[in-house]
């Protein structure tokens, strides 16, 4: 008895020195930098040049890989990071798919008593086909899903297929509800191309009650024969559907002019400041630079990218001189490609450079709430220990979770993070001709930057 009051003497000790240890570390580490990190707050707040380079680059346009805009924006980015001085800024030759969308994009009701004349509001998604010059004019066929089509056999032959699937609204994680209809979009053309479709039309994947279609990728066609595809705007989807229930025999003349052209160049967009201890220890920021031809792509993902580039942009005006290299990359093809970010992870692979961590912001600009982590899990204890360094920011959380698409191409970078911003409207913007500069709130937008600069600050002084 006595030997085992000794041992839970003991225990209990040991757990209240490590409680106080971990307390004391804390404390340490906020005394540490808490002059830094309200600094790098206060200066992207007050400031607000990081809305105001978004507001320049958004004055481009749409930013769609291999169109003449995006080469305009590219070299806007490379002539801004050498006018911000940052130590280092070149161009990596891409090579990326050209994807014209056309000046024809038409769905009008025909054949139908009730409904003839009546055009829908569409958006060609990217891939697609365009129709021949007359068009396509075939008859409709509603399904929740794609995976109807097989029970459906004959009579999914010759008719458009119109996937009206429902954007979740009972999650409460938006990108979980994107997921399950963005899955229908990237392979729903394949699938009614096997079934013998002659098109498809696709409920645009978001819950904003309005009728701008909102547009996305589909995957390539290899043996098969391509058909177009198309999303409609939600107001117009509710409206065939009870349009083909009062009226099963109508059908739809489909009108688009999108082709499928030659590869050309293109470029990721890099700069840095070299680390002044331990420069061959590199921090990758980023998002991705290219965005769908329906917008100027402010959320998705200018914003992302402007987030990354004010991070060196404060560390410079602050006079911050961080420990390692912050490598900030604008990733170009992550729409319909993700070329940038493989040839970035090549890059990586073949110069031999130590890559600990890559931070990507591509959620759009709305109020930070956590970090996804990928690593292991010591590394990712580490950093969870830094939030009472980033809650002022509106950080609550930091969890394991994914990353970022074009960062998951750096196969040697062990600690990948993504920045997660408040998701609840989101997709009110994604992919469509909502996300302008206007959706974008200055505050919200800096908020986001000071917290990912909060980030590159910790991983470059106390590594990883």
């Amino acid at each position: 008895m006595k030997n085992l009051f000794v041992v839970m003497f003991f225990f209990v000790l040991t757990q209240m020195s490590c409680k106080y240890y971990s307390q004391s570390s804390d404390l340490d580490l906020l005394r540490k930098y808490e002059k830094q990190t309200k600094e790098i707050l206060d200066s992207a707040l007050e400031n607000r040049k990081g809305y105001n380079y978004l507001t320049e680059l958004c004055g481009f346009g749409h930013r769609l890989s291999g169109s003449d805009n995006s080469i305009k924006a590219i070299k806007w980015a490379e002539a801004k990071m050498k006018e911000l001085g940052f130590d280092n800024v070149w161009l990596q030759p891409v090579m990326v798919p050209r994807w014209v969308r056309g000046n024809v994009e038409k769905a009008t009701i025909v054949n139908s008593r009730q409904f003839n004349g009546r055009k829908l509001s569409i958006s060609a998604l990217g891939r697609s086909i365009g129709t021949e010059k007359n068009g396509i004019t075939a008859g409709v066929l509603e399904v929740k899903s794609t995976k109807e089509l097989k029970a459906l056999g004959y009579k999914v032959k010759g008719k458009i297929i119109f996937v009206n699937k429902h954007f979740n609204e009972t999650n409460f994680n938006t990108f979980t509800s994107y997921g399950e209809v963005a899955n229908e979009r990237y392979n729903g053309p394949l699938e009614c191309a096997k079934y013998g479709a002659v098109a498809m039309i696709l409920r645009s994947a978001t819950s904003k009650y309005d009728n701008i279609p909102h547009t996305g990728v589909t995957a390539p066609f290899d043996s098969l024969k391509a058909i177009p595809s198309a999303a409609i705007g939600l107001i117009d989807a509710d409206f065939l559907s009870k349009a083909l229930q009062k009226d099963p025999d109508l059908k739809i003349k489909l009108n688009l002019s999108c082709k499928n052209e030659d590869e050309v160049q293109s470029y990721n967009v890099i700069g840095e400041i070299k680390g002044s201890e331990f420069p061959e220890e590199v921090i990758v920021i980023g998002g991705h630079f290219d965005c769908w031809d329906v917008s100027c792509g402010a959320h998705d993902d200018g914003a992302g990218c402007i987030q990354t580039m004010e991070v060196l942009d404060l560390f410079k005006r602050l006079n911050i001189k961080p420990k390692r290299t912050v490598r900030c990359v604008f990733f170009i093809n992550e729409e319909n490609g993700t070329r940038g970010g493989i040839e970035y992870g090549k890059y990586a692979k073949a110069s031999g450079e130590k890559h600990i961590a890559a931070i990507e912001s591509d959620r759009g600009a709305f109020t930070p709430r956590g970090f996804y982590v990928d690593s292991d899990s010591v590394k990712y204890g580490k950093i969870k220990m830094w939030l009472p360094l980033l809650e002022e920011t509106g950080i609550d959380w930091i969890k394991k979770g994914g990353s970022g698409v074009d960062i998951s191409k750096i196969e040697s970078c062990k600690t990948k993070i993504g920045f997660v911003p408040d998701w609840q409207h989101y997709f009110d913007y994604h992919h469509s001709a909502n996300d302008e500069i206007d959706a974008v709130s200055p505050r919200e937008l800096e908020l986001g930057t000071a917290a990912i600069a909060i980030m590159t600050l910790l991983l470059s002084e106390e590594g990883i």
